[in-house]
């Protein structure tokens, strides 16, 4: 069974960034190699709108069919509050949290971002998961691309 990877803003736009290019390459070749799916949600769209054009039409470039597209439900709105009221992170990172929360929700294997201040960091990694547990749901894995990438034998 193929993984399925929720990406977020970041992830598309280190495609185009010297210093994440090559990991998100990678990545993004496994999924033309058809070994995972990308999980992308309506929150990636309305982000990539200010996004310069390249970014925003990056994901164009592959067939409809290696994503599964999520919505931001009401559930996931009371989630990723939820993390904020618990001090998770603060409420300029609502949007993180709302990424994180469809991701949970969802049941995604990983969430991939490069956003090491909000997102994957052990501490609030396990802030986010202490709250998920505590709701009824399950772990949320979070990992930057560079680790979800096959690494052949030297």
């Amino acid at each position: 069974m193929k993984q399925r990877i929720y990406i977020d803003t970041s992830v598309v736009g280190g495609y185009f960034d010297e210093e994440f290019k090559v990991a998100t390459e990678m990545l993004f070749k496994r999924l033309m190699d058809d070994e995972i799916y990308f999980v992308v949600s309506d929150l990636l769209d309305l982000e990539l709108i200010n996004a310069p054009k390249r970014v925003r039409e990056h994901l164009l470039n592959f067939p409809a069919d290696k994503f599964q597209r999520i919505e931001l439900t009401e559930e996931a709105i009371k989630l990723a509050d939820t993390y904020i009221e618990e001090k998770v992170v603060g409420k300029t990172s609502l949007e993180d949290c709302r990424h994180i929360a469809m991701a949970t929700i969802h049941k995604v294997d990983v969430l991939a971002s490069w956003n090491f201040k909000h997102i994957v960091n052990l501490d609030r990694i396990k802030g986010y998961n202490s709250v998920n547990l505590r709701l009824g749901y399950t772990m949320i894995e979070i990992r930057s691309p560079k680790d979800l990438i096959n690494y052949e034998n030297e």
